[in-house]
This record gives structure tokens, sequence and C-alpha cells, in this order.
């Protein structure tokens, strides 16, 4: 089949794209080569050499065109990645995301295409805040916290918002109501909600897959704003501290790029994805301060976390996915844990030079009154 993976230069895709070429699909690439993910605004090294690249931008609607002509099915990557960025580069982040992905389906509306399945990279970050468990109440969806007297006496945990109690995190399903937190996470249920919308409308089978925190090789590790364990492992290369908001006790779900694309696989290949909204995740929670401290360790360096105690507006406390219907539907099973996961990214991660831009994106989040 001819497959064409929108932002396939990137983290996710280019692996993607690997185990696609590796099936035998003609593989097309469609990627801007963003300079904030690709330094020189050249292909990446690792770049499958079987695939046919094109270098544009989603926004750029005959560039889009261009690239799907003669797709059968669509894998839609492409997405401006960053929470704290997206609260300030705002229309940046809904150009791309939310009007890119516009540019997609209006092709697929009015287009004489090929395309017969679409998945769509949605993101965990349009949950808000996880499933909590309260004593009195239940399961409870407690509001993102905002109140400064709270967070400054310390008090991390979420209350219920039913009697004000603290509650306990929970796995978060596919069924819980979207709280987005930012800008990026908005623009992300935009990309969900319009295709599973136009998928509907015109017949073309959508899978939405949520992805939860997805880590690995190929993630770049000189842009502040990419994923958490790439920001820390920049810094512990260069010798500083990872610094952890909060008391660092936060919890996400981390899952292998690896596992991630063996997941897009599956819902290209079985139709009982179609219409599916699926977490990708592990179920399993891990603590911010627990990722910083086993890549110093797989790293072999001494180097502790800074924990600053201070509160990013926005973040959220516990969110880690509910993988029960994704396993049902699909079969599937993650099977990366988190040390051999944290050991494949550190091994990739040797060769690789890591520019530590942290403190800019700090500067700037504090600059705009987001610490």
């Amino acid at each position: 089949m001819r497959i064409l993976v929108t932002g396939g230069a990137g983290f996710i895709g280019s692996h993607l794209v690997d185990a696609l070429v590796e099936r035998g699909h003609e593989v097309v690439i469609y990627d801007s080569l963003d300079p904030q993910v690709h330094g020189n605004g050249k292909p990446p090294a690792y770049l499958n050499r079987n695939a046919r690249f094109l270098q544009g931008d989603v926004r750029d609607h005959a560039g889009l065109k261009a690239a799907l002509e003669g797709a059968e099915i669509v894998f839609h990557e492409a997405s401006a990645v960053g929470v704290g960025q997206s609260q300030y580069e705002i229309a940046r982040y809904v150009g791309v995301n939310t009007l890119g992905t516009a540019n997609l389906l209006d092709l697929l509306a009015n287009g004489k295409t090929r395309v017969r399945k679409l998945i769509v990279a949605a993101s965990m970050s349009t949950y808000g805040e996880g499933l909590y468990g309260c004593r009195e109440c239940g399961p409870v969806r407690p509001p993102l916290r905002s109140a400064p007297e709270r967070t400054r006496a310390g008090s991390w945990e979420p209350a219920c918002p039913g009697c004000g109690r603290t509650v306990a995190p929970l796995p978060t399903p596919e069924a819980a109501a979207l709280y987005p937190n930012s800008i990026y996470s908005l623009s992300k249920r935009d990309q969900e909600e319009m295709c599973l919308l136009i998928g509907g409308t015109y017949g073309i089978p959508v899978v939405s897959l949520r992805y939860f925190n997805v880590y690995g090789p190929r993630q770049s590790l000189s842009n502040p704003y990419t994923g958490v364990a790439a920001i820390f492992l920049s810094r512990i290369k260069n010798d500083r501290p990872p610094v952890l908001y909060e008391d660092g006790l936060q919890t996400r779900d981390f899952v292998s790029v690896h596992d991630v694309v063996k997941a897009n696989l599956l819902a290209m290949e079985r139709d009982e994805a179609n219409g599916q909204i699926l977490n990708v995740g592990t179920g399993r929670p891990v603590t911010i301060r627990a990722v910083a401290e086993t890549l110093a360790r797989v790293l072999g360096k001494a180097i502790g976390p800074e924990i600053t105690f201070r509160f990013r507006k926005g973040d959220v406390r516990h969110c880690f996915a509910d993988p029960a219907r994704i396993s049902t539907v699909l079969g599937f099973q993650p099977e990366v844990s988190f040390q051999d996961g944290v050991r494949d990214l550190v091994h990739w991660s040797r060769a690789v030079a890591a520019e530590d831009r942290f403190e800019q994106a700090r500067e700037e989040l504090e600059a705009r009154g987001l610490v």
C-alpha cells in the first residue's frame, strides 16, 4: 500500500516509517523540518532512505495535496508540540495543529483521494487532570489546580470537588471528559474531533490514538519544549541537574516509542479499531522524580534533581492511562518496561549532541508569569 506519514521525519513518525517500510509498504514522508526540532533544517541522518521525503508544511494546501496523491492510508503525526510554549505562541500552535489538520480533512472531503483509513496522533494532555478516587464521593475529576494559597502551602495533591478531601489517582479511561489545560492540548482535541467528525461524515474509517508520555531514541535533545525525559537527559548530559517543579512526585505514564509504533500498526491492520478512541500507554504511573533519578543512574552520573517547589500554571498532578480498551479492541500490550526503555534512550543518546536550552525556556515562562 501507499502510505502517507505527516511529520514522518520526527521522533515518533520516523520510527513508524521504518516499520512500514520494513513491511513492504510504499511510504511518503511529509515534514516541514521545524528548526526547533531539526536544528540545521536538513533531513535527519536516521531518515529511511527507502521512503520518499517531501519537505512541506501541513498549512500548505498545495504541498499537502501533492503528498496525499495515491495514498491509501494516512498517519497524521504532524504537530507543533509543547504545552508551555503554546500558551504564548498561540497562532503557531493553532495554525499547525488545528488549521493544518483542517487542510488535510478539506482534501479528503473535496478531493478524489484513495484514502481508506486515517490514524490521528491524539494526546493525553486533552484530559487535563486524570481520574481520581475519593473515599466519600467515589470517582471524581478535580479541576485544574490554580489556587495560589494551596500551592504555596505545599498541598500539591488535588482536592475532591465534592467534599474537599484529598483524592488518590486512578487510571484514566477514554470515556473521561476532556478538560484541555493549554492551547496545545486544545488544538490536539481539535485534531481528534475534526478527524472523527469528517471521517464519519464521508465514510472514512478514523482511529484516534491518545498518546501518553512517549519517550525513546530520536527524541530531540536540544528542544526544551519536548518530552520531560529528553529535557532531563539533555541537562544530565551537560552535567546540570534536571529541574523539577512542585515536589517531583507528580506522575505520568511513560510509554516507549516502540510500543507506540506497535499500536499504530495494529490500528492500521485491524478494522475493530475503526471509529475508536484508544489510549496508548502502559497503565503504570512513574513519578517525575523517578525519571530524573533513573536517567542519571543509567548515564552513570551522580547528579540529583533540583526540586523547586514551584508551580507551573496548567500543570496536572497525575494522569496515567487505563489501557483496557486498546487491549480489548486490538490485543495491544506494551512490551518495553520503563527501565529497558530508559536504557534504550540513553544508549542512543551517547552518540547524539545535546544542547541544553532549558534555562531559555524557563526564562520565557517566568517572563510571562506562567511559573
